[in-house]
């Protein structure tokens, strides 16, 4: 459909109705920001220790039931541990105090009572609610995998449903399914059914992020379409998620928070009679009378006159003819290039999203407020959007790609470094590296847009967005890894973020070129002499090093 923009072209750029269209889709996404980490609330698990389940029990005695173990080079009452209770009774019947026996002598023995919870901070979460501590600690990460499970699912079955329902339809069934499913959700029973319910939320949450974009895409001026698919879309996503702490401070226990999320969507319901179908996507069905309408309309909203045969004969059948040119996922692996470059973006999402979305989780488990580093986590991103998008205008895509992702791995790096006593310091690094983060997360975007041809962009875009859903999936359980040391995490998702900026030394440049439109014209990876030089340099500087080692 390569004339369409010619024979739409006296809508002009910024017309009114491009304008409206644009904030309305953007205020779509700030949905998005906050039904998409409100298990970072939800899921996060409050201090709790045994229950001492005897009121026979002196204070005293009560306090000493539970034994004290190192944490992080801390000292801290035990979580899953208590002494014998039995033993304790005992003790006291025979009129012991505490300090009168040697308390490490007493056997000690799970947490058979169930557990206490702090409710200074969350009045009741899914973690409280069904005990998913110690042994069932586990649940947690895995509860968040099922949300981008989900999204594994969506990101596969999207676009098959809006290119056959059409984009609007589709949007809005998202947007009414992804409530239902949270409103259902603050009603379970159980962990198992929170899950599947969960997992559910991210198969509708991404069928509407996507279809949004690529209505977007569709729909707007070309002006406006760049905006919207490099800043927009990110940044409304960035309001939502700056909104979700407030609420979440206001509303803390866990099903009324799901509910008022739920609710929230009612604001959505007036923009089904404003926001239109994609007249690109009627024109493909062969519905041209429809498409002029949408046109028509937009003429007249953006004060200018229509011609009075808008779209031509040819551009239809033209649009038919794309319908029957079909391609699979086997053809982004048929030839070796196309298969190292598919291979190399994969790498560059998963570990991308890795990064991402375990420094989105762990914001509750930094020392301070869980709320403002919430809020703290999304503000970082505003400025990561706007200078990324900046860049990606003016700067070749490889180098800002592998300077972001060092940086976003270098700062975690530099967590361990930091003592106990300096965690503003360490809070700090891990803002700096989600920023690093957050810019990759932008330029990964338009990467493989611009690798991929024509032909098969869509295929393409949709294998990354697949390798990303496994990254994000991974995520929960390297964050869950800070249970058995807390610097673990950032060591291993630095050390695979500044791997991955290697990837793109074989990766061809994108910036400035024509964008390929067949698979002739498709640039080649650079592998050979990408990889001399590779050698070459780091031999010089492991020379360098050698020689400045010998002088010592």
């Amino acid at each position: 459909m390569g004339n369409y923009d010619e024979d739409t072209a006296f809508l002009g750029q910024k017309g009114p109705f491009f304008v409206i269209l644009f904030f309305l889709l953007n205020a779509i996404y700030i949905s998005t920001g906050f039904h998409g980490l409100y298990i970072v609330f939800v899921g996060a698990s409050p201090s709790h220790r045994c229950r001492v389940a005897d009121g026979n029990l002196t204070e005293e005695w009560m306090k000493a039931s539970i034994p004290n173990e190192t944490v992080h080079g801390k000292p801290q009452p035990s979580q899953c541990w208590r002494y014998s209770l039995e033993a304790v009774r005992n003790l006291s019947a025979l009129g012991y105090s505490p300090l009168d026996v040697n308390l490490t002598d007493i056997t000690l023995e799970r947490c058979v009572d169930g557990w206490s919870y702090s409710t200074e901070i969350y009045h009741s979460t899914i973690v409280s609610e069904w005990d998913l501590v110690c042994d069932g600690e586990w649940r947690v990460p895995f509860a968040t995998s099922t949300l981008y499970m989900g999204y594994l699912l969506g990101s596969l079955v999207s676009g098959q449903l809006s290119d056959r329902f059409g984009r609007k339809k589709v949007l809005f069934a998202s947007l009414a399914a992804e409530a239902l499913a949270i409103f259902a959700q603050s009603f379970s029973d159980s962990w198992l059914l929170f899950c599947v319910l969960y997992f559910f939320v991210g198969t509708f949450q991404i069928s509407l992020y996507i279809t949004a974009f690529v209505l977007g895409s569709e729909v707007l001026s070309k002006s406006l379409r760049v905006l919207f698919t490099t800043l927009g879309a990110f940044l409304h996503y960035c309001i939502g998620y700056m909104v979700l702490p407030w609420i979440a401070f206001a509303v803390r226990d866990w099903r009324s928070l799901l509910r008022v999320l739920s609710g929230l969507t009612v604001v959505y319901v007036p923009l089904w009679w404003l926001i239109p179908e994609s007249p690109r996507w009627l024109l493909s069905q062969g519905r041209v009378l429809e498409s002029e309408a949408i046109v028509r309309e937009a003429a007249k909203k953006n004060k200018v006159t229509a011609p009075a045969l808008i779209f031509s004969q040819s551009e239809v059948k033209e649009a038919a003819a794309s319908q029957n040119s079909k391609y699979s996922a086997l053809d982004v692996l048929r030839t070796s290039d196309i298969r190292k470059t598919t291979f190399l973006c994969l790498l560059l999402w998963m570990a991308i999203n890795i990064g991402y979305f375990g420094l989105s989780l762990n914001t509750t488990n930094l020392s301070g407020d869980p709320f403002l580093n919430c809020f703290l986590s999304a503000v970082t991103e505003v400025p990561a959007y706007i200078v990324s998008t900046f860049l990606l205008k003016s700067c070749p895509r490889r180098p800002v790609l592998s300077a972001f992702l060092v940086i976003g791995g270098g700062f975690l790096l530099l967590v361990q470094l930091i003592p106990e006593s300096l965690q503003t310091l360490a809070l700090a690094l891990e803002m700096a590296g989600k920023f690093g983060f957050t810019m990759s997360f932008t330029v990964v975007y338009i990467y493989p847009a611009e690798l991929y041809p024509t032909v098969l962009r869509n295929l393409g875009i949709g294998m990354c967005s697949s390798a990303a859903r496994v990254g994000s999936i991974t995520a929960p359980y390297v964050i869950f890894l800070g249970t058995f040391n807390k610097y673990l995490p950032y060591i291993l998702m630095g050390s695979l973020t500044v791997a991955s900026s290697i990837t793109n030394v074989f990766l061809p440049e994108t910036f400035e070129k024509v964008l390929p439109e067949t698979l002739e014209q498709m640039q080649k990876c650079k592998r050979t002499e990408n990889l001399f030089l590779f050698h070459q340099h780091h031999t010089t500087l492991l020379s360098a090093g050698i020689r400045d080692s010998q002088k010592i």
